[in-house]
């Protein structure tokens, strides 16, 4: 990793540094916001949160071995520490972040935003750009991705600042909560190619509207240059509309006519994954993928479409996405007593929620769905709740249903065709399905993170 030098700090901590104590010169391994994760030679930003207060663990983050500190008030350290102090520590954070990116013209930057499936198109996306000509991972390009949910106005900059020499691509996933936070981290790393992966009602609850939703998501492509690249999901209009908001060139994927680079005859292959035929420009390929559900195409064409703008063939692509194997937030277990869990309790969204029964249906025996409310859904929280009800009886033989809101989906699922329940609690749930599954049955469980659905999981686990 390319040490940070005293000189780069000062320089992008321009207009915010108030003073600078300890040695002169000198470099640090890494930058660093969490005390713990401190090690020798690293520079801990002290940064202020709705919660927490770093400063406040200044001592644990010198007691690991850091050697550097940018604070935003006096403290008391030992010497040969090198402290700057200055007005914002998050804003000289984002500056240095920005002048590392700035001092490497040549990377060429990929940013992934979205309401659902940002990370997943981002796993694939590095996966395929780092893949060999023969289709073994690594080689073509080296690659720096976004880890875990680096994706914030803290978590782009870190990722940034693990930026090597060798490095030649940079994959970097953009989350959104309020307009203006792409723009920001767009201003910080300075894409060329974009990818929007869809706009849905996520964050509807805070940004008021499906329009507010999709102007601040296109953000992204607002911030390209003209010789950059868009990749828009073409199956999405307000996706697609993108295109007449970008100077760049789009490049729309996705199963319609209309789009550049599309999938056809998709076939889902229940865990083991799905098959599709990718096309583009006259041309096409067999595809075949590890990762479960149909709706894990759209992430492929995206990854395969940012791959043809980066000069890989039809082939090199299809032979990548048969060997990526991203880290999926979806687990599959199998309980002791026989029956196979899909545990999607991370979030929920409605077409998060929809793609999940998909995958339920393309799977043997018996299907059972436990399913909880979706949060932050404003005014699509009934018809949101009502749209997942009506998949839900369409795709499972029996759906368990938790959490108030989550009564439309409840309502929506005991008029189909599968027997519905709606119980009062987490605890009711687990006991339900205790008695309820049997070995070979296929349970399905997802929800909003906040309805606390893990603990049935892990409690169905240890049965």
């Amino acid at each position: 990793m390319t040490a940070l030098r005293i000189d780069e700090l000062t320089e992008a901590a321009d207009g915010l540094l108030i003073a600078r104590g300890g040695p002169a010169g000198g470099e640090f391994q890494r930058a660093v916001i969490d005390s713990r994760e401190a090690g020798p030679g690293d520079l801990f930003f002290a940064l202020r949160g709705e919660r927490h207060d770093g400063h406040e663990f200044v001592g644990q983050a010198l007691g690991r071995g850091a050697t550097g500190l940018v604070v935003e008030r006096p403290l008391a350290v030992p010497d040969g520490i090198t402290v700057l102090h200055v007005n914002d520590s998050l804003t000289a954070l984002q500056r240095l972040a920005a002048r590392r990116r700035e001092s490497r013209p040549d990377l060429r930057v990929i940013g992934v935003t979205g309401s659902v499936g940002k990370t997943t198109c981002k796993e694939l996306i590095a996966a395929v750009l780092g893949a060999r000509p023969d289709g073994r991972p690594s080689g073509r390009f080296r690659v720096l991705k976004s880890e875990a949910n680096l994706n914030t106005e803290i978590g782009l900059p870190l990722t940034l600042l693990r930026l090597e020499e060798g490095h030649e691509r940079a994959v970097l996933e953009m989350a959104m909560y309020a307009p203006g936070e792409i723009d920001l981290l767009c201003h910080i790393a300075r894409p060329q190619i974009g990818v929007v992966t869809n706009v849905s009602s996520v964050h509807l609850e805070r940004l008021g509207s499906m329009g507010a939703i999709a102007t601040a998501k296109a953000e992204l492509v607002e911030a390209l240059p003209p010789d950059g690249v868009a990749v828009l999901n073409g199956d999405d209009p307000r996706v697609t509309a993108m295109a007449a908001r970008t100077k760049a060139r789009a490049i729309l994927y996705g199963r319609s006519e209309q789009c550049d680079v599309r999938a056809g005859e998709v076939e889902g292959r229940g865990l083991d994954g799905i098959s599709f035929r990718l096309s583009h420009g006259g041309s096409s390929v067999a595809v075949e993928m590890p990762l479960p559900g149909r709706h894990h195409v759209y992430p492929g064409l995206a990854a395969a479409a940012v791959a043809l703008a980066e000069g890989m063939t039809l082939e090199e692509i299809g032979g990548a996405l048969r060997e990526a194997r991203p880290e999926l937030r979806l687990r599959v277990l199998t309980a002791p007593a026989g029956y196979t869990i899909i545990d999607d309790t991370y979030n929920a969204s409605p077409p998060a929620m929809i793609a999940a029964l998909d995958l339920l249906s393309d799977l043997p025996g018996r299907r059972v769905a436990l399913l909880g409310e979706m949060r932050e859904l404003g005014d699509d929280e009934a018809d949101g709740h009502r749209r997942v009800g009506e998949r839900a009886a369409a795709c499972a033989d029996l759906v368990l249903v938790v959490g108030e809101r989550a009564r439309p989906l409840y309502e929506a699922a005991a008029s189909g065709q599968a027997e519905a329940r709606y119980l009062d609690s987490v605890e009711a749930a687990t006991s339900a399905l205790r008695d309820e599954l049997r070995p070979g049955d296929h349970l399905l469980v997802k929800a909003s993170r906040a309805v606390g659905l893990e603990s049935v999981v892990e409690a169905l686990v240890k049965t």
